[in-house]
């Protein structure tokens, strides 16, 4: 494919995206920016989940993961499904009861402001850090296949990426979203299932045939069971899944915002069971396709590159295969990042504009909206400055860097929640920074310790420890008083 045709190639889904956008959110106002006045039907947003839970990351990382993990992302699947219920069936009907427009003003009822503001700069770093890896993987394929070509530096491409992200949000925010990601839904999915057909057809693979080349593949195993200390031990990874989907879902403003937009809370929580039930099914044929893409590429005779996220982009663009592969991998790959972009650009505007500067709080209206156009301004600036900054930083498969972000910023968010949740105590809310601080530092330290003493590996239930931290240093700082709302 060339430099050409892939900029045609995002230009027209660009435009298309844009023209979406521009439909839904053109009589948006902040309510409709921050929730989407409430109105989205439960089986839109569950197709728009499906794709909102996918990023470029998922489109090229989890393919390429299968030479060195094999099939044991489905582990942590397995888990996501069972968070999938707890954020469904207990937080779901808390935030509607409150009438939240930002998840963590929870906090602020709860504990305090000091508490509200500690949980809003933890999903302000955990977002922001997340989304620039989920953009920056991408950018630095767009990089390979037509930034190089004209010359054109690393920094050019992300500006230019965020430009466009920050355009087709600075309207219709979460109202536009719901759109957008059944778009990109419809066009991941579409071009998953079509590259592995088309990966078939040039194997002359039959249905039947592709299912016995991937059950006999050594890449394909599923269950590790036989060592405690390794990071893809089966019970390390499912219940590293069920926190990390509480966290990175149900604690995070930029995933909830969509379930939030529906009606009710019954509406929400169809929507959320749907979606856990398809994320099953669409990750499973990511690893299919990661097994298709190493056995098309050992009998073709292609060197398998150093960097498993390249996997993927060097078979569809440069393996031999018809070019619609290629066409499909680029709209995979744009749609995928666009909107998780445009999804965490929107997220992280609402939070610093409610949370952190109490703009809800200002009684006029017309000073919010010009308050939140600016923040929503200094978010896509701050991106583009993290995305260049992991062009220089970066030295692990995406999809883990992201997991390992999340182990240690959501860690403190889950235990803030999980301490107000499960138990009535109030606590002393000013002292509340220093607990969710410490509560990294100590669980990064226990991560090491246990991997020089013990040779035991902490993968990502470091998440766990993290949150176990803030707890008890939330008990610490608590007393017995009930709590009743």
């Amino acid at each position: 494919m060339t430099p050409a045709a892939v900029i045609f190639t995002v230009l027209g889904y660009v435009a298309v995206l844009f023209a979406v956008a521009w439909a839904s959110g053109r009589r948006a106002d902040n309510a409709g920016f921050f929730t989407g006045n409430r109105r989205t039907p439960w089986y839109m947003a569950a197709f728009a989940m499906i794709g909102a839970a996918m990023s470029g990351v998922t489109f090229i990382s989890v393919p390429g993961s299968v030479a060195a993990d094999a099939f044991s992302y489905m582990q942590m699947v397995a888990g996501f499904t069972v968070g999938q219920l707890v954020v469904a069936f207990v937080l779901i009907p808390t935030f509607y009861r409150l009438k939240v427009t930002s998840l963590y003003e929870y906090l602020d009822d709860r504990f305090g402001i000091a508490s509200h503001r500690t949980g809003a700069w933890f999903f302000f770093v955990s977002k922001m850090l997340g989304a620039a890896l989920r953009v920056y993987v991408v950018c630095a394929v767009m990089q390979l296949l037509v930034f190089e070509h004209y010359g054109l530096p690393f920094w050019s491409n992300a500006c230019l990426t965020m430009l466009f992200v920050w355009l087709y949000t600075q309207q219709g925010g979460v109202k536009s979203l719901i759109w957008t990601d059944t778009l990109k839904t419809a066009c991941l999915v579409g071009s998953l299932v079509l590259t592995i057909l088309f990966i078939m057809r040039s194997l002359d693979l039959s249905a039947a045939e592709t299912v016995r080349e991937v059950a006999a593949s050594p890449y394909s195993r599923i269950f590790f069971f036989d060592d405690p200390a390794s990071d893809r031990y089966f019970w390390k990874m499912f219940a590293a899944g069920i926190v990390l989907l509480v966290a990175m879902t149900g604690l995070d403003q930029d995933m909830m915002q969509r379930n939030l937009s529906c009606a009710t809370p019954r509406d929400s929580q169809k929507n959320i069971c749907l979606t856990a039930v398809s994320q099953i099914f669409v990750i499973f044929l990511f690893l299919v396709l990661g097994v298709l893409l190493y056995l098309y590429m050992q009998r073709n005779g292609m060197e398998i590159p150093a960097k498993s996220d390249r996997v993927f982009p060097l078979v569809a663009v440069h393996g031999g295969l018809p070019a619609a592969v290629s066409v499909l991998f680029v709209v995979g790959l744009i749609s995928s990042t666009y909107s998780a972009a445009g999804s965490a650009l929107t997220a992280l505007t609402t939070s610093f504009t409610v949370d952190i500067l109490q703009g809800t709080k200002l009684g006029d209206d017309r000073r919010l909206t010009r308050m939140r156009r600016r923040v929503h301004v200094l978010m896509a600036a701050g991106m583009a400055g993290v995305i260049l900054a992991f062009e220089y930083l970066a030295d692990d498969s995406v999809i883990n860097l992201v997991y390992k972000v999340a182990s240690y910023t959501y860690g403190p968010i889950l235990g803030m929640f999980l301490f107000g949740i499960l138990s009535r105590r109030r606590i002393c809310d000013r002292r509340m920074p220093f607990v969710a601080v410490a509560a990294p530092v100590l669980s990064a330290l226990v991560q090491w310790w246990a991997r020089e003493a013990w040779h035991y590996q902490i993968g990502f239930e470091l998440l766990i420890y993290n949150a176990l931290f803030t707890i008890v240093g939330m008990l610490f700082l608590s007393w017995r008083n009930d709590y009743r709302k």
